[in-house]
């Protein structure tokens, strides 16, 4: 079997075992790792704002595919306490391991932050969020946590 499988790989051309060798060790450019904190008044580079807003390398990001409960400010305290749960996982998610980023449909939102689908180990941050009740699917404009 061993023997057989050598005789395979040797009659490939090196063309396709260069190309097989750059496959097998590819990783995403965009995978990333970092340290999350909490924001604070400072200066803000790599941390956490709320459940959908967060620093990282000194570029805000805004997560495009869900809406979390507001905290600046809370519209009422079932949205205060649903937000601080949200913005907590959000902190455990990023810092759990690397990270990847997909631009959405736009870069950019009216306040600046970055429109991205935030992924970590292939698997959606946001859709994380919405399976935990932390989290909506974004559709377009906010609605009300506190009915």
């Amino acid at each position: 079997m061993t023997l057989r499988f050598f005789t395979a790989i040797a009659s490939l051309s090196p063309l396709a075992i260069g190309i097989l060798a750059s496959v097998a060790s590819a990783q995403p450019s965009s995978s990333a790792s970092e340290t999350f904190s909490i924001c604070g008044s400072g200066q803000r580079i790599t941390c956490v704002v709320d459940g959908d807003t967060f620093w990282f390398r000194g570029e805000k990001i805004r997560i495009a595919d869900i809406d979390t409960p507001e905290l600046s400010p809370p519209r009422c305290e079932r949205e205060r306490e649903r937000g601080l749960a949200a913005k907590q996982r959000l902190l455990e998610i990023l810092n759990s391991g690397p990270l990847s980023f997909k631009t959405s449909a736009r870069d950019e939102d009216r306040f600046g932050r970055k429109l991205r689908i935030v992924y970590r180990d292939r698997r959606s941050v946001g859709n994380m969020l919405v399976a935990e009740g932390l989290a909506r699917k974004w559709e377009g404009s906010r609605r009300s946590w506190c009915e």
